[in-house]
């Protein structure tokens, strides 16, 4: 299983704190950027996770800039993806549970990295129910 993971300089230092906890977990992660703070915009990160994971090259994403928002909604723009800005464990349970997320996005001023590391352990740990939620993801799909 490979996840790439990307951030714009306001998610660089959380970046760096998850891209961690994933390898510890021994999970491969391609890190797409920014490797600096220096000041960079956010959906040209958005487009390299998305769109690798729309293209089946990786199997999961993490976006983390300021506040999660842009990059979620940059990522959403993408067929096949499903975004999700998560600022608890139990959103990133049920992003997976329920909506089989494949891309989990943070706000590294919104959350810090102990909570960060609670975020992806819940996203890690769940798999996605399917059932009746399978109907309601083929709808977004339809979109």
């Amino acid at each position: 299983m490979t996840w790439a993971i990307a951030s714009d300089h306001g998610g660089f230092h959380l970046k760096e704190t998850v891209r961690k906890q994933l390898e510890a977990e021994g999970i491969g992660v391609e890190d797409l950027g920014t490797s600096t703070s220096d000041s960079v915009d956010y959906p040209d990160f958005a487009h390299k996770v998305a769109g690798g994971v729309q293209s089946g090259k990786y199997e999961y994403g993490v976006l983390i800039c300021g506040t999660g928002l842009g990059m979620s909604m940059t990522a959403n723009r993408y067929s096949g993806v499903r975004a999700a800005l998560c600022t608890d464990a139990y959103m990133a349970r049920m992003a997976k549970e329920h909506n089989n997320a494949n891309i989990i996005c943070m706000g590294e001023r919104v959350i810090g990295p102990g909570l960060a590391e609670d975020i992806i352990r819940a996203f890690l740990k769940a798999g996605f129910e399917g059932g009746r939620h399978e109907a309601r993801i083929a709808k977004i799909e339809a979109i």
